[in-house]
């Protein structure tokens, strides 16, 4: 498929998969009309890049759909000098989304094959790629605006609170009994709480199991 076929994609998607559903934000839009989605796909899958649904990556993985990226990112409201964290690079979609709309972006990601990929589709987007265990971020870059948890989590890791800047904003899709809901919250005066304002389906992080005992 040439780029030509793949343009009136990105404008479909933004036709009717954002701002149909909340996606208010101007320059959310813009950035997601600008990146070529198709690169972040395997080869085999490309013509399914602008699809309604969870792509599978690979390795148990998914990309998620435009919506829910387009939902979290306007509710963290990204500002042109904001330093921004992505959890759960995969194959860096959303890291190059929001690279166009912030001053740097570090994107964690622990899967080896998905890094890869990575590395490939974000040469040329500035953002730097870490290779470690999500859960833990990426705290010598610390701290953040805005921290994009970009998938489904049990629960919140403190030490991803704790690479939030005052005032920075953390957003994620919070899993509960088999329902995702995507959440803002916001860290500020040495507290930290989180609201959901909708659900989404959002596919499953690794490694954000809720443990024992632990109440959201």
């Amino acid at each position: 498929m040439t780029e030509q076929n793949f343009e009136p994609m990105r404008r479909a998607m933004v036709a009717s998969q954002l701002r149909t559903t909340g996606v208010s934000d101007p320059g959310v839009i813009a950035a997601m009309g600008a990146v070529p989605r198709e690169r972040f796909v395997p080869a085999d899958r490309a013509a399914l890049a602008y699809a309604e649904a969870p792509l599978p990556l690979g390795n148990g993985r998914q990309l998620g759909t435009p919506m829910v990226l387009g939902r979290m990112l306007t509710e963290a409201r990204p500002e042109p000098g904001d330093k921004a964290l992505v959890i759960g690079a995969a194959t860096g979609y959303s890291a190059a989304v929001l690279a166009r709309l912030v001053a740097s972006v570090v994107a964690v990601e622990e899967d080896t094959d998905l890094l890869g990929a990575a590395r490939v589709a974000l040469a040329d987007a500035g953002v730097q790629l870490v290779e470690a265990p999500l859960v833990e971020g990426h705290a010598a870059g610390a701290p953040y605006d805005i921290i994009l948890i970009d998938g489904a989590v049990e629960f919140i890791p403190d030490a991803l609170v704790s690479q939030l800047a005052d005032g920075g904003r953390l957003v994620a899709s919070i899993l509960d009994e088999g329902v995702s809901r995507i959440a803002i919250g916001r860290r500020g005066g040495g507290s930290f709480a989180m609201t959901a304002v909708a659900d989404a389906a959002s596919a499953t992080l690794p490694g954000f199991q809720k443990p024992r005992g632990f109440s959201f």
